[in-house]
């Protein structure tokens, strides 16, 4: 990638003007009192005389009293101006010795002053450097000890055939195991299913930093975790929630379902700071459970009459055991031709497929009080909140659901009654036996109309938020019937007018939907009606009980066996501008391209990056991909990075591989050496992809020129401020090699930028931008 110099230091112009200005007056000063003394001394005629020589020049002396201080200005601006840079200079080679590289040795090349200087200062930092290797041994032992540590911790990993997933409160990932990513990306070895996956949330890469919202439905984890806050905060000793979500990306054809449990990590003082999450495939064994179902159903079905015969002729033998020969034969024979009947059709059902398997959603245990409360903070959410009044009546009732779809079929239709009919004071209700709750919205004001219903449950429920949209179109939730179906739930309406009449109809797969013959009681009792929408659940059994609040906690504790830094780190949700430079997440990246001019059609060949998070670089997760032109590569390129045209024939073209490096890039501060360079490539690509950037960006090099601005603007190059900080070049001119070095110098960079008083992106961005960069006409 070519580089423009960066800018030169500024002039030291008031120094030498000062300079100047005294030596002026010196000088005048000087030349005054001697022409005084002088003049003192001559005689009449003697003046007279030098009266008559001076006076017809005295413009040419007035001239010259003008052009002293330039001339001075010439004289003396070298030699003035090289005190202030030499120290200048010095001061910035000390910065990187102490900051960035302690190896590195000031050179000096003012005065013998300075360099006698400059030399102690080598001593000094001979000394220091002396030092830091003595503490870098210290860390390499205890990095050692600590590898040692997480090599165990990582084969434990390994070995789980669950995924695991440590995410902090704002569900960053902070770990994850090899099986959590073939369940989430389809990359893993051993996973059937993984081809499948891997389409489904192609360049959606999972990585340290990156939100699990991006993989999984961000609605459902958030859900699951303001439950777990909710339960801390009523004391529960063992807040965990378990819920059952479709891997993000996939469709209702080919359906990933996942489940999870979310259990809290708890800081020192005892509060959730982030949570893990422990994520099984359940996708065949719920299709197992489908297709076993339907399995049953087609026996039945396909076997009554059968069995009615068998039956029936079985009776008839046993209670007329005197019948004559030929209805005996006649009967034996039913019993034989009905059992071979029943043999073929259970070989035809076990050997031929029953077609689609219908789909068992997993589903939780739930308290009622806990849902009532999750839908109310889903209502008061977002633009237009609306409030929903409970009385925490039947609040300790359990129901057996998807508590997340539950709440969302809810939260809909409180919406759509609030805006269809301005309902108003609604409430949750609590109503039926303990073993069958029936959940009831209920509203003054006017009632639905008569199949308003049976429509509903024809739309889909918003399961993929737009607060947190993927790349594309959202994937779009099951509809309320199927979540009623689901649950083996149904749901009418009914309404008790101020006359006292009550007229409940049920929708759905009923006939009658609404209120059916309900409206006869006259529309000024139906205006003052109290209206409920009713929600009536199965009656199966909770499979399980979570702790009360205030039970003992369980006899066997979890150890805590790992301190993750990473849950401290700020700037999650914070505005970018005032987010510390060493809490953000990085993509630092380089492009090759066939040519220097991207306006007269030159193209990318090349995209590598690599991330930056917590201070650390991440080179395992990186990308690296070739582009195939529309051009042929200019022959001055290819002397520079050395790839040929005909070496890109096979590769994916931009139209591919831009979208994939755009969600590589996602939520992270993009850095570049000489951004501009990529960035109007990037620009210029953007109608042609559908890739958008536009993230912040740092460019190392204005970086380097505003915390060294002592050095001249040809020494800001990457080769030479990677000498400088004491890093290695490997794979120059090629992108992912560019990229790794430009990483490492951004590292370097950080400790110097902090110096200098420079810690958030705002503050970096507006020290890039006062530098007086060169511009190259593109």
């Amino acid at each position: 990638m070519p580089e423009v110099p960066a800018a030169a230091p500024r002039p030291v112009w008031r120094w030498v003007a000062g300079s100047v200005a005294v030596l002026t007056t010196v000088v005048l000063a000087w030349a005054g009192a001697w022409a005084g003394l002088t003049w003192a001394d001559l005689s009449p005629e003697e003046v007279e005389a030098w009266h008559g020589l001076l006076k017809p020049r005295a413009g040419l002396l007035l001239l010259f009293a003008l052009l002293l201080p330039l001339l001075l200005w010439a004289v003396v601006r070298p030699w003035v101006a090289a005190w202030p840079r030499a120290v200048r200079r010095l001061s910035e080679e000390v910065a990187v010795v102490t900051a960035a590289h302690a190896g590195h040795r000031v050179r000096s090349q003012g005065a013998a002053e300075l360099r006698e200087l400059a030399q102690a200062i080598d001593g000094l930092a001979q000394a220091h450097a002396t030092l830091c290797a003595q503490v870098d041994a210290r860390v390499a032992e205890a990095r050692a000890e600590l590898g040692a540590e997480t090599r165990r911790l990582a084969a434990l990993m390994s070995e789980l055939t669950m995924g695991v997933l440590v995410c902090n409160r704002d569900g960053r990932v902070l770990l994850y195991n090899a099986r959590a990513t073939a369940l989430l990306v389809g990359k893993g070895e051993g996973d059937p299913d993984a081809s499948g996956r891997a389409r489904a949330n192609e360049g959606t890469p999972l990585g340290l930093g990156r939100t699990v919202g991006s993989l999984l439905d961000a609605g459902a984890v958030d859900h699951a975790w303001q439950q777990i806050l909710r339960r801390h905060e009523q004391g529960a000793e063992h807040a965990v929630a378990h819920f059952v979500t479709a891997l993000r990306g996939t469709g209702a054809a080919a359906c990933d379902l996942l489940r999870l449990q979310m259990v809290p990590t708890l800081d020192d003082a005892g509060v959730p700071g982030g949570y893990v999450l422990l994520i099984d495939d359940v996708t065949h064994s719920v299709q197992e459970h489908g297709r076993r179902e339907a399995l049953l159903q087609q026996l039945t079905e396909g076997t009554r009459a059968a069995l009615g015969n068998l039956r029936a002729a079985v009776q008839a033998l046993h209670q007329y055991p005197a019948m004559d020969t030929g209805r005996r034969a006649g009967l034996t024979a039913v019993v034989h031709d009905e059992a071979e009947r029943l043999a073929r059709q259970l070989d035809a059902a076990l050997s031929e497929p029953t077609g689609q398997p219908m789909t068992t959603w997993p589903l939780e245990d739930v308290q009622v009080g806990d849902l009532a409360w999750a839908l109310q903070r889903d209502l008061r959410a977002g633009p237009g909140a609306i409030e929903c009044a409970y009385d925490q009546q039947g609040a300790d009732r359990w129901l057996v659901v998807d508590s997340y779809a539950v709440v969302q079929l809810l939260a809909q239709a409180a919406r759509r009654l609030h805006a269809l009919l301005d309902a108003r004071d609604l409430a949750i209700e609590v109503a039926g036996p303990a073993t069958a709750p029936r959940l009831e919205l209920v509203w003054h004001g006017r009632p639905l109309e008569p199949g308003t219903l049976e429509a509903w449950e024809r739309t889909a429920l918003p399961l993929a938020p737009a607060s947190a949209p993927l790349t594309g179109s959202p994937r779009p939730g099951p509809s309320v019937r199927d979540v009623l179906d689901r649950h083996g739930a149904e749901w009418w309406t009914a309404s008790r007018s101020a006359s006292g009449t009550v007229s409940p109809s049920v929708s759905g797969r009923v006939p009658g939907h609404g209120l059916g013959d309900g409206l006869g009681d006259g529309l000024g009792d139906a205006l003052d009606a109290r209206h409920r929408l009713c929600v009536q659940f199965g009656d199966a059994p909770p499979r399980r009980r979570a702790p009360a609040a205030g039970s003992s906690p369980p006899a066997r504790g979890r150890p805590i066996a790992y301190d993750f830094d990473l849950f401290h780190q700020a700037g999650q949700t914070a505005r970018l501008d005032e987010t510390p430079l060493a809490a953000l997440a990085y993509t630092v990246f380089d492009t090759e391209t066939t040519g220097l001019r991207p306006t007269e059609g030159d193209e990318i060949i090349a995209v590598g990056a690599v991330r930056i998070v917590n201070g650390r670089l991440l080179e395992g997760e990186r990308f690296d991909r070739r582009v195939r032109p529309r051009r042929a590569v200019r022959a001055s390129a290819e002397a520079i990075h050395g790839i040929s045209t005909a070496s890109l024939a096979g590769e994916p073209p931009l139209e591919q591989v831009l979208p994939s490096f755009a969600r590589f890039c996602e939520e992270t501060v993009l850095v570049a050496h000489n951004a501009a360079f990529d960035m109007r490539f990037l620009d210029l690509a953007r109608d042609r992809t559908g890739a958008v950037f536009d993230h912040s960006v740092l460019d190392t090099m204005l970086l380097s020129a505003a915390v060294l601005p002592g050095h001249r603007s040809n020494e800001h190059h990457l080769e030479q401020i990677a000498a400088r900080l004491g890093v290695p070049v490997t794979g120059r001119h090629e992108a992912l090699g560019d990229a790794l070095t430009t990483a490492r110098v951004f590292l370097k960079l950080l400790p110097l930028l902090a110096e200098r008083g420079i810690r958030t992106l705002g503050e970096a961005r507006m020290a890039s931008q006062g530098v007086a960069q060169a511009h190259e006409t593109y």
